[in-house]
């Protein structure tokens, strides 16, 4: 798959430029992720990465738009456009995760698995505005994300894996009862 071509160019290769030294460092997955963090928080886009024609879809839908790939495989950038009342299912990740919200409200729950792993407990909820940045790693990143507001909300991944080789960062989806 060939990687999408956005603006502003010399935002995203700034931020790529970043996020290469944190990944070199040769941490561990919560470590890099939160090397990542801290490139992508210095080097957030602006709003505007998208283009417009990219930001439209239907309501309670959304699209993932790759960026980039590095070529060693060591990370993919993508940008998601979350329409009103888009909702992911309930996963975890195969590596590391870094997002940041450019736009909206990218509205996530968090949760666990019970001791016997027959049901998943709410482990809270995290509204990420405009600007915020969130890093994480497995185990223990079992969330679903939605938009729940009345706009379109985009926000930038970064995954510690090659998206063209492995195709979703989602490593399990989780169809189990939750416990409040």
């Amino acid at each position: 798959m060939n990687t999408l071509t956005v603006r502003p160019a010399t935002e995203l290769d700034e931020l790529l430029t970043a996020v290469r030294g944190a990944v070199a460092r040769g941490a561990g997955w919560h470590e890099t992720a939160s090397y990542v963090g801290d490139a992508l928080r210095e080097h957030l886009p602006s709003p505007g990465l998208l283009p417009a024609d990219l930001l439209s879809g239907e309501r309670g839908t959304y699209r993932s738009h790759r960026l980039h790939v590095e070529p060693d495989g060591s990370f993919s950038m993508a940008a998601i456009a979350w329409q009103p009342g888009a909702l992911t299912r309930i996963h975890d990740h195969v590596t590391w995760c870094v997002f940041g919200v450019l736009t909206g409200v990218e509205y996530e729950d968090l949760f666990t698995l019970s001791e016997d792993g027959t049901a998943l407990i709410e482990a809270g909820h995290n509204p990420n505005t405009a600007g915020e940045v969130s890093a994480f790693a497995p185990p223990g990143d079992i969330h679903r994300v939605r938009n729940i507001g009345e706009e379109t909300a985009v926000s930038l991944h970064i995954y510690g894996t090659d998206l063209n080789r492995v195709g979703s960062s989602a490593r399990r989806f989780y169809d189990l009862p939750v416990q409040s």
